[in-house]
């Protein structure tokens, strides 16, 4: 074993899939990821930001899409960055179509704060037709009320549940 642990990490075989043009898993390059801190609707600040973080070496950038002007401020921002960007949705479904609808490369949504199976289709519908990749997080915060109820606390369980319950509607 090597004084640097994660050197010994063994890459698992997975899907690759694309953000943009960045190829992520299966035998693609580790790429960097980082996120935007301005409100995104700051449009010209989030820019720079944005470029600032790919002239560091961010392959991909993410920003938060907490509402309507949020989302819909992609599509200026999208017309001054080189690189792919994830839309980061936060609780209401309707902010992952718009981001979609305005070019998002990525949409990252928690399921357990999106509401129904309905809304998760929808979203759906709205990211293959504009060829926009997905990212499924789940946290302690995006547990459904379910869960929290037969777990009766945030726990790996409940997360691991939740995360395979979800999937499962991403697969239909």
């Amino acid at each position: 074993m090597s004084i640097r642990p994660f050197r010994d990490i063994k890459r698992r075989k997975t899907k690759k899939i694309k953000v943009g043009k960045v190829e992520i898993g299966g035998d693609a390059p580790i790429s960097v990821q980082s996120m935007t801190n301005t409100l995104t609707t700051d449009v010209d600040a989030t820019i720079k930001q944005i470029n600032e973080l790919t002239e560091a070496g961010a392959d991909i950038v993410r920003v938060s899409c907490p509402d309507q002007d949020s989302s819909l401020a992609l599509k200026k921002i999208l017309k001054y960055v080189t690189v792919p960007i994830i839309a980061d949705i936060h609780f209401h479904y309707k902010r992952a179509i718009e981001s979609a609808n305005s070019g998002a490369n990525c949409l990252r949504i928690k399921p357990g704060n999106i509401g129904s199976k309905e809304k998760i289709q929808e979203i759906l519908k709205a990211a293959k037709d504009n060829n926009c990749s997905i990212r499924v997080g789940v946290n302690a915060g995006s547990l459904e009320k379910s869960l929290l109820e037969k777990y009766n606390e945030p726990c790996p369980e409940a997360l691991v549940e939740s995360a395979v319950n979800n999937i499962k509607n991403f697969r239909r």
